[in-house]
């Protein structure tokens, strides 16, 4: 199985090898597909793509964590993160 990391351009290519389209056409789509998509995360902290998975926000509080080499202590800040999880169908995909 190949490990290659999946790149826009990547997405992009296939896009213009499977259905024809014209690169730049492929490479508009796929911008626009992924710009959507960030900012519907923004707005309302979720993104469902049917069969394939849920982004969503997740806010995580202010704690204390500890640097492990020097075990000095630091406030780690509030912050937003960003979890995936994936549909049933891809899950079965991957195994």
């Amino acid at each position: 199985m190949d490990r290659e990391t999946l790149t826009r351009a990547g997405i992009s290519e296939a896009l213009h090898a499977k259905m024809g389209l014209s690169r730049l056409d492929c490479n508009t789509l796929v911008e626009t597909i992924l710009d959507t998509m960030s900012d519907a995360i923004v707005k309302t902290g979720s993104v469902k793509i049917s069969g394939f998975g849920t982004f969503q926000t997740r806010k995580k509080n202010a704690r204390v964590g500890r640097n492990p080499k020097t075990g000095v202590e630091v406030v780690i800040t509030p912050r937003t993160t960003l979890t995936f999880r994936p549909s049933s169908k891809l899950r079965e995909r991957v195994g």
